[in-house]
């Protein structure tokens, strides 16, 4: 599914003309947003509420309902072109970043989805929405030394953003019962729209009693502050069309037409400027053309393309920009620096219930499920997004060496150190969804294990100074020792959920199907997670890392204002000071409404 730059170009440009109004010429505003994605489009639409200032959002892609057409919208559709193999992409929609062979993953290069296009990647990622838990938003504000960041004061920004739908039963099967907390939201003040999909996978209902028995209990919610527990997640997912809910959708839409708000669609930012005295002037285009900003320049381009940006723009470390050329602003030698990431890996089994395996191979049946799902009753598989039961626990101890359980303990007790989420189909080593789902006549689930206290940090770097080259991704994904002893054993107790007697009825085969049963010993589950192990996409984090100013590796500090410099902002998951455990999504949107209220109030 790849469409020419033509095409999409002129589909875009009709639907934006069509859609927004005239097109405005001006290159001088108060706000220069860099990135259409998750928090810049948040952060854009709020700002953009005061009629008094000028707002300018300049996005390299387009939107996803044409760049990814039909399955941007569709909420099964988030697993295609999502894959580790870097063949698995639409380049329309994606920006094609593929890592530098990881030590830790059998020396293979990945392919991280990242959303090249309005919404970013709230447009590609599984719409899960959840919130960390109450102690990881503790340490967030200890270590930046702002209490403004607890879970207490953070909650009304959470709020603030979501317009929240109750869970439907029916059309929601009666064994597949979302519990929720109606204190989490508010009524329906927010942009965001929030519910949980009218169709359960089959499957995780039977995943919930395996992880039961094994003594991961049931919990009413994973937004309110507490995660240890297993349930159904709310989904960014329209309540009334079924469809994705993405930045674009929430924020954009209600705000485009303003006489205020401009959009730079299909252009890309080269540098940030600044003036003698380092304040940030405004934005240089790849097109050569130049958008001033009177007020700041918000970057919001992602944890990759944010920390190069700053990089192309003079600030980073020293020794990085005088390799190729580029004059020190500001030596930040934190810049691209503490990349934390979640990835995953999923053992998987023949199962006696429908999953996603029948989707991938029955052209036929897709088509009918569309028209039954977006036509006719808002319901069936393809409105699941994948990823609707999650679980969370802290590791039962004995199950490590003393060293890493030391380390385990050192997290605020609150915080998991697991994630499991209930897979409709077969994983493998997440290289193609979509192609590597057997043919064999059988259905397949299994269930996805994640690190939420990952210790192995990666990096950004930049291979050139421009903007045209790809930055360097290196993750190091399964790096530190501690991380390879957590991993192996989650996968036995991820092994343990599908051996239970709760789920042996759902099983078509005892036998776990991959990595298969001659995986036992410790050496060979770790060679298996290694051959297997993927990125989720949309969690990488921190690599613009908030923190004090005297912190000599910190980016920005607790206004998000990028240290060594005025005028400038990183506002997105780069500047998160940790990576919250489970799907920071709905950390992003708090943090870009939190970033607005401080520049409205003049901070």
């Amino acid at each position: 599914m790849r469409l020419t730059t033509a095409l999409i170009a002129a589909a875009s440009l009709a639907a934006h003309s069509a859609s927004a109004g005239p097109v405005k010429r001006d290159t001088e505003y108060d706000y220069v947003v860099v990135g259409g994605g998750t928090a810049g489009l948040a952060i854009a639409a709020r700002l953009s509420e005061d009629p008094k200032v000028q707002v300018a959002v300049i996005e390299p892609g387009t939107y996803y309902q044409i760049s990814n057409m039909i399955v941007g919208e569709v909420p099964a559709g988030c697993s295609l072109f999502a894959g580790s193999d870097p063949a698995d992409t639409n380049s329309a929609v994606d920006w094609d970043i593929v890592t530098t062979p990881q030590e830790g993953a059998m020396n293979r290069s990945l392919h991280i989805a990242r959303g090249k296009c309005l919404g970013g990647s709230s447009a590609r990622h599984y719409m899960v929405y959840q919130r960390g838990d109450k102690g990881c938003y503790q340490q967030w504000a200890d270590d930046v030394g702002d209490q403004s960041y607890t879970w207490d004061n953070l909650l009304p920004y959470f709020q603030k953003s979501v317009n929240f739908t109750a869970p439907r039963a029916p059309p929601r099967a009666a064994n597949a019962t979302a519990d929720y907390n109606p204190a989490a939201f508010t009524n329906g003040s927010g942009p965001l729209r929030v519910t949980y999909t009218n169709y359960a996978s089959p499957i995780s209902s039977w995943v919930q009693k395996g992880l039961t028995e094994i003594g991961i209990l049931p919990t009413q919610d994973f937004n309110s502050g507490s995660l240890l527990g297993s349930g159904y997640a709310a989904s960014t997912i329209d309540p009334k069309t079924m469809k994705r809910e993405s930045s674009q959708t929430s924020y954009y839409e209600p705000a485009k037409n303003r006489l205020n708000f401009r959009t730079f669609i299909l252009s890309k930012a080269s540098k940030v400027v600044f003036d003698a005295n380092k304040k940030a002037t405004g934005v240089q285009l790849t097109d050569g053309q130049f958008i001033k900003a009177n007020k700041e320049v918000i970057l919001s381009a992602g944890v990759f393309q944010s920390p190069q940006l700053l990089m192309l723009s003079g600030i980073g470390p020293k020794a990085t920009l005088d390799k190729y050329n580029i004059t020190v602003i500001a030596d930040r030698p934190g810049v691209g620096q503490n990349l934390t990431d979640h990835a995953f890996f999923a053992p998987s089994y023949r199962v006696k219930v429908e999953t996603f395996t029948r989707l991938a191979s029955d052209l036929i049946y897709i088509a009918t499920q569309y028209l039954f799902s977006f036509i006719g009753s808002q319901t069936g598989p393809l409105t699941n997004p994948v990823a609707d039961f999650l679980a969370f626990e802290r590791l039962p101890g004995g199950l490590v060496s003393p060293d890493t359980q030391k380390l385990l303990d050192e997290i605020p007790t609150t915080w998991p150190h697991i994630e499991y989420t209930a897979a409709s189909g077969h994983i493998g080593n997440f290289s193609n969804l979509r192609k590597d789902q057997p043919k064999d006549g059988y259905q397949y689930g299994g269930i996805m294990v994640a690190l939420t206290a990952a210790f192995s940090r990666g990096t950004v770097g930049i291979k050139s100074a421009s903007i045209d080259d790809l930055p360097v991704v290196d993750p190091k994904y399964l790096t530190h020792p501690g991380d390879v002893e957590v991993a192996v054993a989650a996968f036995k107790r991820a092994r343990k959920v599908y051996a239970s007697e709760a789920m042996a009825d759902v099983l078509a085969d005892p036998n776990e199907y991959y990595p298969g049963v001659g995986v036992q010993t410790d050496e060979q589950i770790t060679e298996a997670i290694r051959k297997s192990i993927g990125p989720l996409g949309g969690h990488g984090s921190c690599t613009c890392r908030m923190g004090r100013v005297d912190d000599p590796n910190a980016v920005v500090d607790n206004k998000a204002r990028v240290i060594g410099v005025t005028g400038l902002r990183v506002v997105d998951a780069s500047s998160f000071a940790i990576l919250p455990p489970g799907h920071p999504q709905a950390t992003v949107y708090a943090l870009a409404e939190k970033i607005a209220d401080e520049i409205k109030k003049g901070n």
